[in-house]
């Protein structure tokens, strides 16, 4: 297993394991391909019993939540269909969302031309997020996102409807990467025989922090996973040559 594919544990007791989830890693087990690297194999490799409660895209990462035995894991799957969990995003946006606080209400639906993509449609399930920009730069923002429903693609979803998708979404956005050319711009220069290799090359979307409550304690327990360095060495660079004085 590569390094990327490391498991990191948030927390772990006899009920619940919180776990960072990186990037480009599967949540569960592939259904053509199974023998790809997917968090619900490496945590079998060491717990007795696992559960999966939720999952996270392949390219998202962050914090997860899995049961360790079958009381805990009807008792937070329950939690998440009854929206009792809180579930906050960190994401790197196009532009500059006005106002810079609101809430998003446009229900969700699986696109009737494109699988595996989602869209906006009244058929829909409904779906509720809320955002606010943390940080602006000249051409983007750093938006955090709570989501109030469970919907596929959510968060990239209804920041592309607001008119600012991600600004690495191969799907619902402009650019499959980001490159450190697109924020310099002419003061970028590359060497000879050089290529240029992108800050960051998956959607820029990251699970931040988790609220759940403890299925055996009932205590409302906070996790939170640090933003990783693909996505702060986009902010650096931003920070860097791209801020707003």
């Amino acid at each position: 297993m590569g390094a990327k594919h490391k498991l990191e544990i948030l927390f772990e007791d006899d009920d619940i394991i919180i776990v960072h989830k990186p990037a480009h890693t599967l949540s569960i087990p592939d259904r053509f391909s199974p023998e790809k690297p997917n968090l619900l194999s490496l945590l079998k490799q060491r717990f007795e019993e696992v559960f999966v409660v939720h999952r996270l895209d392949k390219e998202t990462s962050g914090v997860m939540c899995f049961a360790k035995n079958e009381a805990a894991h009807k008792h937070l799957s329950q939690q998440f269909e009854n929206r009792s969990v809180q579930k906050f995003y960190l994401t790197i946006v196009e532009g500059h969302p006005e106002p810079s606080e609101g809430v998003i209400e446009k229900p969700i639906a699986k696109h009737p031309h494109k699988g595996g993509q989602m869209t906006i449609h009244r058929s829909g399930k409904m779906a509720i997020s809320t955002y606010e920009v943390l940080q602006k730069f000249k051409h983007f923002s750093l938006v955090k996102v709570h989501i109030k429903t469970g919907r596929t693609h959510q968060v990239r979803i209804h920041m592309k409807a607001l008119g600012h998708p991600l600004v690495v979404d191969t799907i619902y956005g402009k650019r499959p990467a980001f490159f450190l050319s697109e924020i310099k711009q002419r003061r970028y220069r590359l060497g000879k025989d050089q290529e240029e290799r992108p800050l960051l090359s998956r959607s820029a979307l990251h699970a931040h922090q988790l609220t759940i409550q403890h299925p055996t304690t009932s205590e409302a327990m906070t996790f939170e996973a640090n933003m990783p360095k693909d996505m702060t060495a986009v902010l650096k660079q931003l920070e860097k040559w791209s801020s707003i004085l």
